[in-house]
């Protein structure tokens, strides 16, 4: 049970920084706290292109792991 939980441990830190990257990597879409900043110049807020698609379906897959691995940890941790 302890390699189990080692494992998802390190998939959590791993899923962890590829999610904070990943939001990072989003278009702002303004109105936000980027605007208070200077960050509110954008052009074509509405379109999304095919790579921004796939960058929201990564981040969503990303969460979903990470979501379920922590699921997994709080088990494992009531189990013992």
């Amino acid at each position: 049970m302890d390699v189990l939980r080692i494992i998802l441990e390190i998939v959590l830190v791993a899923c962890s920084g590829l999610l904070i990257l990943l939001v990072l990597l989003h278009k702002g879409k303004g109105g936000g706290m980027s605007d208070m900043f200077g960050g509110g110049v954008t052009s074509s807020v509405g379109s999304s292109g095919v790579a921004e698609r796939n960058l929201n379906r990564i981040t969503v897959g990303i969460a979903l792991v990470w979501t379920v691995v922590i699921v997994l940890l709080g088990l494992i941790q009531k189990v013992n």
